[in-house]
């Protein structure tokens, strides 16, 4: 170990029973965090440290500790700069709609199908006609690789006799940045539309339409399993193109 470790064998049986003085507050802190469901930061562990426990201690000790521990919620864990963030750019094309959705068209988005209390999910991919905001074609799978989009887009060309001079709009997702996604759409003369970066309402129709179906299948009914959940799917979306009442707002 200590050859590993580059360290003499003196200095390994020095520290070896040495106890860390951080390792007491650590463990205090380590309980807190896990009480409030990992996801307090060094500055409302050191408010209950102080107000609860009535310790007198400096917040950045605290976040020094946390730090040294390895304290950290795990959504900030999954937090990693964005190296790709200039290739995305260069890849990305115009947005050809400009939030004017009253043309021909279509729109597609992924949307995750979840029961919160198992954590299980699956993945919608769905394209939707601008001019009648019906489904053109979609797909549910149990992953979002790059299958899942462009099985959706083949079934959604497979469906239309003249695709040619069509624009289909998405986010900036890997799956519509990939060369594959526009392969396939080139190759058919479907113009690729994207919306710009951190503007959501330029995803607004699709959207729009992945939240009915959430407030009309999820949240109406008493869902269970997952597997429940994904046939209600597929029943709303047959309900959906064929007897659903759309509002003018929709």
């Amino acid at each position: 170990m200590c050859e590993v470790l580059e360290i003499s064998t003196s200095t390994y049986y020095k520290y070896r029973n040495t106890i860390d003085p951080d390792y007491s507050d650590y463990v205090i802190i380590k309980e807190i965090f896990d009480e409030n469901f990992k996801s307090y930061g060094y500055r409302r562990i050191t408010g209950e440290l102080r107000d609860e426990l009535g310790m007198v201690i400096n917040h950045k000790r605290v976040a020094r500790i946390m730090r040294k521990f390895g304290v950290v919620s795990q959504y900030i864990k999954q937090l990693a700069p964005n190296y790709n963030r200039k290739r995305n750019e260069e890849e990305t094309r115009e947005d050809y709609f400009k939030r004017n959705w009253e043309q021909r068209g279509w729109v597609t988005d992924i949307s995750t199908i979840q029961i919160v209390r198992n954590g299980k999910k699956a993945f919608l991919s769905v394209i939707l006609d601008l001019e009648t905001r019906k489904w053109v074609a979609y797909k549910l799978y149990h992953h979002q690789r790059n299958e899942l989009v462009m099985d959706t887009l083949r079934e959604a060309i497979s469906k239309i006799k003249n695709p040619n001079g069509l624009a289909l709009h998405s986010d900036r997702g890997s799956q519509y940045l990939s060369t594959e996604y526009k392969i396939i759409c080139e190759s058919h003369g479907i113009i690729v539309s994207h919306s710009r970066a951190h503007n959501p309402k330029d995803n607004a129709i699709i959207e729009s339409f992945f939240s009915s179906l959430k407030k009309e299948t999820l949240y109406n009914y008493n869902i269970t399993n997952l597997e429940e959940y994904i046939q209600l799917v597929h029943d709303w979306m047959i309900f959906y193109n064929t007897k659903r009442r759309r509002n003018k707002k929709e």
